[in-house]
């Protein structure tokens, strides 16, 4: 793909990134790095652990400080890099808990970091320093349980929740979709200025984009109650009903999409499951 890997892009004042080359139906062009500071900085979603993308960070880095390597999610496209990166550096790892399932059946996107070991876990609301300004952790469970962004002065670092090129994938059992819609709502009552997801474009109209979001969730689920209303239905029959024409590499991720809405249907009473069919009550 033509795309600037392993190049240092400045954003705004005190907030850059690179793209790692790790393209793929989940990750678009790659992982985005951001460098958040300018006399010291900090290193957000370090990404995988390529000795490529680990040699432009420490070019972009220039010698200057690394306060703290920050990871949103344990993915293997997030946080591999975060080791390398400390040992180089002397860095902390610090921001999402640790966090390794192990997949039933093939997994719909990255699988997660299971040496990921962090010497700081942030809650949500605690803060970095970078610069004098604060780095603010944001809690937003859904696409992955220990999910977090990271806000930055008018800015927020949406990792994975909210990306600027695509749907979020939302698989269980980790991933639950009550969860990232209350999430996403979460941002939609903030006022920030932009976002820079780990992958796409900045999303610069972010309430709008997030009420978008929410739209679609929600016209998904009245499409997955009108199909399990018409008969009992399997998840790969809802697959095909619901998205006609799909990228057969995306049918996984698209199963474990039914499958939340399914669940958090199931929850609320709307839905049951017998034998793997699914039935509206």
């Amino acid at each position: 793909m033509d795309a600037p890997y392993e190049l240092l892009e400045t954003l705004e004042p005190g907030i850059a990134r690179v793209l790692a080359h790790n393209p793929s139906a989940f990750t678009y062009y790659g992982t985005q790095t951001y460098l958040v500071g300018e006399q010291e900085v900090a290193i957000v979603d370090p990404g995988p652990d390529l000795s490529d993308h680990v040699e432009a960070l420490i070019r972009a880095i220039g010698g200057r400080r690394v306060v703290a390597i920050m990871c949103t999610h344990t993915h293997r496209d997030h946080s591999p890099a975060s080791r390398a990166l400390a040992n180089l550096t002397g860095a902390p790892i610090i921001g999402c808990a640790p966090l390794a399932l192990e997949s039933v059946g093939p997994r719909a996107d990255a699988a997660f970091d299971g040496e990921y070991t962090p010497d700081r876990v942030l809650q949500d609301g605690e803060s970095v320093e970078v610069d004098g300004r604060s780095i603010v952790a944001v809690a937003t469970p859904g696409h992955t349980s220990n999910h977090l962004c990271f806000a930055v002065g008018g800015a927020l670092l949406t990792g994975d929740h909210v990306m600027g090129w695509s749907t979020t994938v939302v698989v269980p059992p980790d991933g639950e979709m009550a969860a990232y819609m209350a999430s996403l709502d979460k941002l939609r009552q903030r006022e920030d200025r932009v976002f820079y997801p780990a992958h796409g474009p900045p999303v610069t109209n972010p309430q709008q984009y997030v009420r978008g979001l929410m739209g679609h969730r929600m016209q998904r689920e009245k499409q997955i109650l009108r199909l399990v209303g018409e008969k009992a239905r399997d998840i790969p029959d809802i697959v095909a009903k619901a998205y006609p024409g799909l990228d057969p590499r995306l049918e996984t991720a698209a199963g474990g999409s039914v499958l939340a809405h399914l669940l958090d249907l199931e929850k609320r009473g709307l839905v049951v499951q017998s034998e793997q069919q699914w039935t509206r009550t």
